[in-house]
């Protein structure tokens, strides 16, 4: 079995680091570069950087912020927000980004996804998707949660998985900064769907959501925010009580 992947996210906006609570609320959780720095000496997998309202507010990612950070980084590093083209994508990268996310630049024109992927290959497409949950169908929203689409969710990753994306982000809108644990159920009938890794995202308040997001969820990586920012899980940690759990980890 592979290893199974930590990745701490960091929300962006105005150059700091945030966090709220189903897409709302926002607090400062702190300096993009030295949460950064710090996740990589403590044995993240990987890190996610996502400008949170550059699509919102119709701008392109912060790309000084992206080099700064890619300065500090040993570990993969995916970007995403406002990334609507061949040129975006060729930006970032140069900019230090082993991977771009997209999101509701991929819903409106399912397209580019193939574009991305043609030209730098699936391994670098990770499509994020925002979906919320009512009455047990799971529905996808754009522009940092803020519009409905009506897509159903498993319609729409189907679709992006065989349009090239190398990899799903699913954040549950429902879930996110409850620290009541992951959207286990709907990542273990994702994962039955589809053949690429699926990154779980929104709900992480313990150790324990860790482990049942791998072993209920089935996800091949796991994604968090505010409890690495405010340190109320460690990596470390959390690997150590991972890998006493039978789950695969890099330590």
């Amino acid at each position: 079995m592979l290893a199974k992947r930590i990745i701490p996210c960091l929300d962006i906006k105005d150059g700091r680091t945030v966090k709220g609570i189903n897409f709302v609320g926002l607090k400062d959780a702190g300096d993009p570069v030295e949460l950064a720095k710090a996740y990589a000496e403590q044995g993240a997998d990987e890190l996610v950087f996502l400008d949170i309202t550059a699509t919102h507010e119709k701008r392109k990612t912060l790309l000084d912020m992206v080099e700064k950070v890619a300065k500090v980084l040993t570990i993969p590093f995916t970007v995403g927000g406002g990334i609507s083209s061949c040129e975006d994508v060729a930006q970032i990268l140069k900019a230090g980004a082993d991977k771009i996310a997209i999101n509701s630049s991929a819903v409106r024109r399912p397209e580019l996804i193939t574009e991305l992927a043609n030209r730098f290959g699936s391994q670098c497409v990770v499509v994020a998707v925002d979906a919320r949950e009512t009455n047990e169908n799971w529905e996808v929203y754009l522009n940092g949660g803020r519009i409905p689409t009506g897509i159903k969710l498993i319609d729409w990753l189907k679709e992006a998985e065989k349009r090239g994306a190398g990899e799903i982000l699913f954040t549950s809108m429902n879930h996110d900064g409850t620290k009541n644990g992951f959207a286990n159920k709907a990542l273990a009938e994702i994962s039955e769907m589809i053949n690429i890794p699926l990154i779980a995202s929104g709900g992480a308040g313990e150790m324990r959501h860790f482990a049942d997001a791998f072993t209920e969820g089935k996800a091949d990586a796991a994604l968090a925010a505010s409890v690495f920012h405010y340190k109320e899980i460690e990596i470390p940690e959390l690997k150590t009580f991972l890998e006493k759990n039978q789950i695969p980890v890099r330590i």
